[in-house]
């Protein structure tokens, strides 16, 4: 039999047909946060700066208020933050993400103990 924790729990928020907000989006927030820049967090993932630059634009144009926040680089380095929205998303979904995990464990056990996964 299966357990809970094999199944997981995907959890994205749309806007039309972009996905404005979801797990992969949510750790380069969290990357960002961290390391300060873009090109650093998308690093830090393993993932291209082009790639995590269109995340953040796709994040940026899906909210009425842009998530992060690019300074050009110069003399003083440039960088990103998250804007107060961006940390407000961060939280958010972070703290809904463990309400949803919580319900889908216990949904999931009761699913499988009528009708077990195959393997």
């Amino acid at each position: 039999m299966t357990s809970a924790h094999d199944v997981q729990i995907r959890v994205r928020v749309t806007q039309g047909s972009e996905v404005a907000i979801g797990p992969g989006k949510i750790d380069l927030l969290a990357a960002i946060d961290r390391a300060g820049s873009i090109s650093g967090a998308a690093r830090s993932m393993g993932m291209s700066y082009r790639r995590a630059w269109l995340l953040v634009e796709t994040m940026n144009q899906c909210f009425e208020r842009p998530l992060v926040e690019t300074a050009t680089g110069g003399k003083s380095g440039g960088g990103a933050t998250l804007t107060a929205e961006g940390a407000a998303v961060l939280n958010a979904f972070s703290v809904m993400m463990k309400e949803v995990d919580e319900v889908a464990r216990r949904h999931i056990a009761q699913l499988l103990a009528q009708t077990p996964l195959v393997g």
